[in-house]
């Protein structure tokens, strides 16, 4: 008897755990997500959309995460006609995000330390390209949105298009192995 109460207990504490938790769908019409990827010469800026996400909240602190984009999404802001058709479909060609095989990107909180109030320290898992690697980052969080900054190496997930980590005599044609990342997710 004592054991079905130690059990009974264990199932409402787990329970009311549960119910706490709330869990925010990112408004995907609204979020944004901004990249810039810097070459010898210059960079290019573009957007690339959340398709599905959710912030998981306990008391109103941050807790967990998951966000998927859509690959597919990708788009060039600073070019125009024949130049930023090339870059879009080059962006999505295999020798960088393989958008056919891999449409969509995933980024999963493992790890959440706050940091100051509303300032999260997030340790996530990103799948680009069916590659997935440890990235942390600071998100800032309010009633309604959460920010963050951030670079990627893509070098980590097999896009190697132009890296002087991996090809000599590139020259101008360096492109650098990081790109930028500016997210706004809107809840």
């Amino acid at each position: 008897m004592k054991h079905l109460k130690t059990i009974a207990l264990a199932l409402l504490i787990t329970f009311s755990a549960a119910v706490s938790a709330q869990s925010k769908s990112v408004n995907v019409e609204k979020s944004t997500i901004n990249w810039v990827g810097k070459k010898v010469t210059g960079e290019h800026s573009g957007t690339i959309k959340v398709k599905i996400g959710a912030l998981t909240f306990k008391k109103k602190n941050l807790t967990g995460g998951n966000i998927i984009v859509d690959m597919t999404s990708i788009n060039t802001t600073d070019l125009e006609g024949t130049a930023k058709q090339n870059l879009d479909g080059h962006l999505k060609a295999d020798d960088f995000f393989g958008t056919d095989k891999f449409p969509l990107a995933n980024l999963v909180f493992k790890k959440v330390t706050p940091k100051s109030k509303g300032v999260y320290t997030v340790v996530a898992d990103m799948t680009i390209k069916g590659i997935t690697e440890s990235v942390t980052f600071d998100l800032v969080t309010n009633a309604v949105s959460a920010t963050t900054s951030l670079k990627i190496d893509r070098t980590k997930y097999g896009i190697k298009y132009g890296s002087g980590s991996f090809f000599d005599n590139l020259g101008d044609k360096t492109i650098a192995n990081e790109f930028e990342l500016k997210v706004a997710l809107l809840y």
